[in-house]
């Protein structure tokens, strides 16, 4: 099978209270790029996050968007400084009887003196939040992958399909080269004789002309590594994996071949089929650059 590098995936799980919900979304990319909006209380989780993503993907340009929702009431603890409060206490009562000062001390005020009460996060469960984000990340991660699947598998037909209509031209081409050569000798040999009328057409001469004209017009070699490139494509895509920068390499050299088919073409029929097949390249480069 093969895959896109096009997908989306979201999953949504609660548990303990804890309520996670990870989208995951992505587009073609040359190398693995992936961009995670997550809340800063999971930050310490980023790099466990990304290992975990590279067991579902390799290439692509990847945003994640993770919601968090803790539902639980005691996230903070209130701590009492006993300690703390005797001080303020003690000196208190020394301050009023050496001034003289009514002892109107309540809990209410005492309480509201620096570090008496204290708020203190309860500690966070690494361990509990973790195993739940792990499972939301994942069920959004396995359903990501399925698009890419699905999205890949039409991506596979489609080239299929180009890589045979290049194949038409190739033949084509391959077919008519012949031709040309024939068909030049022919009209070299009238031009001569309406020249020459009275003169025997030198048969050697006429012979070289042809030869020489034939090795500039010649894309054999051009014509075999094309078919090559193209079964070799076709190979690539029935095996499935990761093959993208494989088959982009191909491309480049398809291109090239036509290019070089292009520019000794000759004749007009073989020249519009280069161009033609020059087109369904650049079609078929286009649809391999959205292949993992």
């Amino acid at each position: 099978m093969i895959k896109s590098m096009t997908g989306f995936g979201r999953c949504e799980v609660s548990e303990n209270d804890r309520k996670f919900t990870v989208e995951m979304k992505s587009v073609n990319h040359r190398y693995l790029d992936v961009n995670i909006k997550m809340p800063k209380k999971l930050n310490f989780f980023e790099s466990a996050i990304r290992a975990l993503l590279k067991d579902y993907i390799q290439r692509g340009k990847v945003d994640m968007f993770i919601t968090y929702e803790d539902m639980t009431e005691n996230n903070v603890s209130i701590k009492y400084n006993k300690d703390i409060a005797a001080e303020y206490l003690k000196y208190l009562r020394e301050m009023s009887e050496e001034f003289g000062l009514d002892d109107d001390i309540r809990v209410s005020t005492l309480s509201r003196y620096p570090e008496v009460l204290s708020m203190e996060e309860v500690t966070i469960d690494e361990e509990g939040i973790w195993k739940t984000l792990e499972k939301a990340i994942k069920g959004a991660a396995e359903g990501f992958v399925e698009t890419r699947i699905k999205e890949g598998e039409n991506l596979r037909n489609d080239l299929i399909s180009k890589l045979e209509g290049m194949l038409s031209h190739v033949d084509f081409i391959q077919e008519r080269s012949p031709q040309i050569i024939a068909e030049y000798k022919q009209k070299l040999e009238d031009k001569v004789k309406d020249l020459l009328t009275d003169v025997k057409v030198d048969e050697n001469r006429l012979l070289m002309e042809v030869t020489i004209f034939a090795d500039k017009v010649c894309v054999d070699e051009e014509i075999v590594r094309l078919k090559s490139h193209i079964e070799t494509t076709k190979t690539t895509l029935q095996a499935g994996g990761s093959m993208g920068r494989k088959l982009d390499f191909i491309a480049q050299e398809m291109n090239r071949e036509a290019n070089t088919i292009l520019s000794k073409a000759n004749d007009l029929e073989i020249s519009n089929r280069a161009i033609e097949l020059k087109t369904e390249i650049e079609k078929v480069r286009e649809q391999i650059q959205n292949i993992e």
